[in-house]
């Protein structure tokens, strides 16, 4: 009984995980990127500086992936009106 419990506690939280990583906006993924780190590097300092700086990096992100989004947009926009 707690064998399977603990089974299906493993198998919500991967669940969990794989849907953020999924749905995630790629802001980290980009900034490591830019900057030639690992990605986990990046998410490390998210997540130490959010503690630090109380929120300040929820913000930029936020903010970084809505102009990561609208960036991604319009370069599809682009691609579209020079294809016509």
């Amino acid at each position: 009984m707690v064998s399977e419990l603990k089974f299906l506690n493993t198998k919500m939280f991967q669940r969990i995980v794989t849907f953020f990583e999924k749905r995630s906006f790629g802001v980290s993924t980009y900034l490591a990127n830019c900057l030639n780190m690992s990605t986990a590097k990046v998410r490390l300092f998210f997540i130490y500086s959010s503690f630090l700086a109380v929120g300040f990096p929820v913000l930029f992100y936020i903010t970084a992936a809505v102009l990561l989004d609208i960036r991604l947009y319009m370069k599809k926009v682009r691609l579209k009106v020079w294809d016509i």
